[in-house]
């Protein structure tokens, strides 16, 4: 009996021989589709391919696409457990051709690989046509010698395939087995045929057709191929089976359920088996692929598919987290076919593990309130939909949850009074809103957040992705319509750019649309919405249109670095400084980092070189920067740094980075570095490059500020030094290596020969040399010497002052000194006279003259200054005038 995983490999094999290239399932997270929450066929990633916008070394291929189908149009969970062919998680095998063969080949293809390659019996099968394509018909009476009562021609849009309202379509086949009369249900297209007894195996879709906006169609120049094969339906079928839960791979991870809960897989609690197995697929892969669990778009459906899994878990009796010991089996089965498992298994398990520790004390109290609230009604009553709601809203009881549960019990809940609670509680918050002070502006957010819910960011993983546009807003006011010159902010429903938050800046980059490109400058954040600042450079962009979405990467990159050395800077601080270091805000831009952290004093010379050494340090490193979800009770408790005064919601991203293995502080082999941070980072701390600290300084009262650059900003910094280190060198004549000790012997000789020249003047001054000594007057009884001096600064005047006033031993000395082109006065008093005249009296009659106010100091000593020098002689004047005043 063949396994799942040897179909999946002939399959491939087969194509290969057949000229296909082999191409690597794509993630589930599709960047080509806006419209897609998850990729949920194989033709997703060739999208492109098909309608010519994307061209490949190859124009025909074959794949083993794993899909999802658990949100948005295309949502089966409900389904899964209580069906034989329903999943969330489900593999589809295709072939495809791009514009390279077409029916006469797709058809022997498919009916040489399900009759020779897999060996199913010809006279169990049949198939359907589109009711026109006589041509399919005819391919398959001469490729298979199917009769006429074996190939079921079809008139409905079940058997015409369409991409959208317009472009490529065309007419289909499909391929059925007939499980034998024993099973009801009847031929496709007949009344009974729901039944289980004729079930589709495979799809081939050509693509024959263009559809235009009138209706009309015409030949596509390049007809193209696309089939799909769900490798669980094919699987059942070739073990001989009826159930696809009952194949080898869902088989064993039935078991391992079974096994981990002591709880018989064929027993009563089947169903919660099947729904636990098929769950931890599309958990595990969703996690591998980049999607963790939110309360948002695809991180809430993860959250719903998880939840639903842990709930039957709790129904089978587990009192501990399931889900995470299930993993190895899951790797096992299908890590050889998608690496992607093994290499994320660590974080499946984690992240699982969490989840569920969270979630058992909701779920065990949400379902004894729901267990108290169907006491209370009638016999099969509804449960009302306000009850549901305040499970929800005040429980953490999600809808879902509660409608999955009453199922079991044969009850339903009023869907409709669970909406109108809803809606009466966003009411509300936009009336607490409105009064909240925001301004007028901002509601167009609130509203564009109320219709459309949160902006989804795939930035974490990718700089590029496909969205489409939602809004155009200008002014406060949604427009329809953007044109090139006209800036505009832009809203679509997925986007790979960063909104400025937690001090790193929002993204630039560029927006294309069918009809044109805009220039985005900006990406900022309002009530969850992402708010993308635009400038229209090309054509026209309206809402509705799908878009490419590419982040600046150079400059992106380089934010990252920045963020990155922060965590790194951090710590850092801390090991330096001490354990009082925490962040009071910051920068990361894509020039410049800056670090604001509560510290008393400046940072000498030393403890700067000790920081930028061990950042540095870890940046050689090179060690793995690690994302998780916790909350943020558990992040503390593994020592997570948190930014002071910031509101946290349920959830935060807890980045790691840094290995202590004996150069960090505790040298114990622990993570460096755990912050909470909602931020982009470097893949690996050697991404950083470099970290060059420019030095602190004051940023407020207790907190200081440092700034620095890395990665090329770094190394440009430290080549302009450099340079300038060498032009010195050579202004000097001497080796860099000399520069200190001769730059201290020039600032030692520079020194000695201002103090000889202040000495010259100070001698000028008194009257030594060749010059006359100052005039000596006599004023009221009081010796007064004033004088004018030019090359005399303001710090040289007391001193002068002193030595005039011992050489006239009584009496009162006034200078005025022009000081680069302002007035500097000095006045001075000997002590035998302060009581009766003041010196700053002097200074001050002075000061006035020379456009000066005030004047400050002793009485036998003061100073102060003026705005023209020119005017002395009145200044002297003024000065004796209060000599000639005193009594």
């Amino acid at each position: 009996m063949p396994t799942l995983n040897d179909i999946r490999s002939t399959f491939l094999d087969y194509f290969a021989r057949q000229g296909h290239a082999v191409v690597d399932s794509s993630p589930l997270v599709p960047r080509n589709d806006p419209t897609l929450m998850f990729t949920n066929s194989g033709m997703v990633q060739f999208k492109n391919v098909f309608t010519g916008v994307e061209h490949r070394d190859y124009s025909r291929a074959t794949t083993a696409q794993k899909c999802v189908r658990a949100g948005g149009k295309h949502n089966d969970l409900d389904n899964v457990g209580y069906t034989a062919r329903h999943h969330t998680f489900f593999e589809m095998l295709g072939n495809f051709s791009f514009g390279d063969y077409f029916k006469a080949e797709a058809i022997p293809f498919a009916w040489e690989l399900i009759t020779k390659e897999f060996g199913i019996p010809k006279d169990r099968l049949l198939v359907t046509v589109y009711h026109t394509d006589d041509e399919a018909a005819n391919i398959w009476k001469k490729a298979a010698g199917l009769p006429d009562d074996r190939i079921i021609r079809i008139p409905t849009n079940d058997n015409f395939w369409m991409m959208g309202p317009t472009g490529p379509c065309g007419p289909c086949t499909e391929i059925f087995f007939d499980h034998g009369d024993h099973i009801p249900g009847g031929p496709p297209g007949s009344p009974d045929e729901d039944g289980d007894r004729f079930i589709e195996i495979w799809n081939l879709v050509f693509m024959q057709f263009e559809q235009h906006e009138d209706g009309s169609r015409t030949n596509l120049p390049r007809p193209s191929i696309d089939t799909g094969m769900g490798l669980e339906r094919i699987g059942a079928l070739l073990q001989g089976k009826h159930d696809n839960y009952d194949t080898d791979l869902m088989r064993s991870l039935i078991e391992a359920s079974a096994h981990a809960t002591s709880v018989d897989p064929d027993g009563p609690g089947k169903m919660h088996h099947r729904v636990i197995a098929d769950h931890l697929r599309s958990t595990s892969f969703l996690i591998a692929d980049g999607v963790m669990p939110s309360n948002e778009g695809r991180g809430y459906v993860l959250r719903r598919i998880m939840r639903r899994a842990m709930r039957h878990a709790h129904q089978l009796g587990a009192q501990d987290p399931l889900m995470h010991r299930l993993v190895p089996a899951l790797v096992r089965q299908m890590g050889a076919a998608y690496p992607e498992l093994g290499r994320a298994q660590a974080l499946i398990e984690e992240t699982l593990r969490l989840e569920e520790t969270r979630f058992r004390q909701t779920l065990d109290r949400g379902l004894r309130l729901l267990d108290d609230e169907l006491g209370r009604l009638p016999e099969g009553a509804a449960l009302p939909g306000e009850t549901a709601f305040r499970l929800y809203d005040t429980y953490g009881f999600p809808l879902d949850l509660t409608q999955d549960a009453l199922r079991e019990k044969g009850r339903s809940v009023d869907a409709a009074g669970f909406d109108a609670a809803m809606a009466e509680q966003k009411a509300k918050a936009r009336a607490a809103w409105a009064g909240s002070g925001e301004t007028k502006e901002a509601s167009i957010w609130f509203d564009l957040a109320e219709e459309h819910g949160a902006t989804e960011f795939l930035g974490y993983d990718t700089e590029k992705a496909e969205g489409q546009v939602l809004a155009l807003v200008r002014d406060g006011a949604a427009v329809t319509q953007a044109k090139a010159g006209e800036t505009v902010q832009i809203v679509v429903n997925q986007t790979p750019f960063y909104a400025e938050s937690g001090g790193q800046v929002g993204d630039a980059g560029l927006l294309r649309t069918d009809t044109g490109v805009a220039r985005i400058t900006d990406t900022k954040k309002a009530q969850g919405v992402f708010v993308h600042v635009a400038e229209v450079t090309e054509g026209t962009v309206t809402p509705g249109q799908g878009a490419e979405l590419e982040v600046d990467h150079a400059r992106r990159s380089a934010i990252r670095a920045n963020h990155s050395a922060t965590h790194l800077l951090h710590e850092a601080l801390r090991h330096a400084l001490g354990d009082h270091v925490a962040q009071r805000g910051s920068l990361n831009a894509p020039d410049r980092l800056r670090f604001d952290f509560s510290h008393s004093k400046a940072m000498t010379a030393e403890e700067l070189r000790q920081v930028e050494d061990e950042v540095n340090g870890y940046i050689r490193q090179n060690a793995a920067v690690v994302t998780r979800i916790m909350t943020p009770d558990e992040a503390r408790a593994i020592g997570a740094q948190a930014l002071f005064g910031e509101k946290y919601g349920d959830e935060v991203r807890v980045v790691s980075m840094g290995r202590q293995d004996g150069s960090g502080k505790g040298g114990d082999g622990r993570t460096y570095s755990i912050e909470l941070c909602g931020g982009t980072h470097v893949t690996r701390t050697g991404d950083i490059g470099l970290c060059v600290l420019l030095g602190d300084s004051a940023s407020s009262s207790g907190v200081r500020r440092i700034e620095a650059l890395t990665g090329e900003g770094a190394l440009a910094h430290l080549a302009q030094q450099a340079q300038q280190l060498a032009e010195v060198a050579g202004v000097l004549r001497a080796q860099p290596s000399e520069l200190a000790e001769r730059v201290r012997a020039l600032i030692e000789e520079r020194r000695a020969l201002q103090n000889e020249i202040a000495q010259l003047r100070r001698e000028i001054a008194m009257g030594g040399g060749a010059a006359a000594g100052p005039e000596v007057k006599e004023i009221n009884g009081i010796r007064f010497i004033a004088q004018v001096l030019s090359g005399v600064s303001g710090k040289d005047l007391p001193p002068l002052i002193d030595e005039m006033k011992a050489r006239l031993g009584s009496g009162a000395v006034l200078l005025v000194a022009d000081a680069g082109g302002k007035a500097a006065v000095a006045a001075g008093v000997t002590a035998d006279l302060t009581g009766r005249l003041s010196a700053v009296d002097l200074v001050k009659a002075a000061a006035a003259e020379l456009g000066g106010k005030g004047g400050g100091g002793r009485p036998d000593m003061a100073q102060a200054g003026g705005a023209d020098p020119a005017r002395a002689a009145e200044a002297i004047l003024a000065a004796e005038a209060i000599l000639g005043d005193i009594a």
